[in-house]
């Protein structure tokens, strides 16, 4: 049975070698253990605060990337909105010029035929004034041949005269 029950000098030796390897351990190795653990904790935590920063980052990026697109597409719009508004203006004068000038030329055309109109009346008078010349110069040649005739026109034209003044 004496392998079951140590001697004092060996549990006294055993007891020994185990305070100074626990001494030693506990002096120079678990500090390092210790601190390298602390390193690798504080590496995770800070990998962790990393990527929550990076996800938050991603999110406002998100966030900011659907705002642009909102604002381009209002602008968008608001662009399609201007220029259908400078057509519809563009149009409404182009078609305020063609009346314009339509009315422009109808007011030529008109002062035109009015000047045509004026100016073949003018012609007619003139013609129809020189065949009542003609017509009454041979009518007076006619009625003026005897001398009876010509005393008669020309006692009633100063009568005329005298009644007129």
């Amino acid at each position: 049975m004496e392998l079951f029950q140590p001697e004092f000098g060996l549990v006294f030796w055993m007891f020994v070698a185990f305070a100074l390897l626990y001494f030693i351990l506990a002096k120079f190795v678990w500090p390092v253990i210790i601190k390298g653990m602390e390193d690798r904790a504080d590496l995770i935590d800070k990998g962790v605060a990393y990527a929550q920063e990076a996800k938050s980052k991603l999110d406002n990026a998100r966030a900011e990337a659907d705002k642009l697109v909102a604002e381009a597409q209002k602008q968008q719009a608001d662009i399609l909105r201007d220029a259908a508004k400078m057509k519809t203006q563009i149009i409404e004068e182009a078609k305020e010029q063609a009346a314009v000038e339509a009315r422009k030329v109808t007011e030529a055309a008109q002062v035109s035929i009015e000047q045509a109109r004026k100016e073949s009346e003018h012609q007619l008078r003139q013609e129809v004034g020189a065949y009542a010349l003609q017509i009454a110069e041979q009518v007076v040649r006619e009625r003026m041949a005897d001398d009876k005739a010509q005393r008669e026109l020309v006692d009633k034209l100063l009568n005329e005269v005298e009644n007129y003044n």
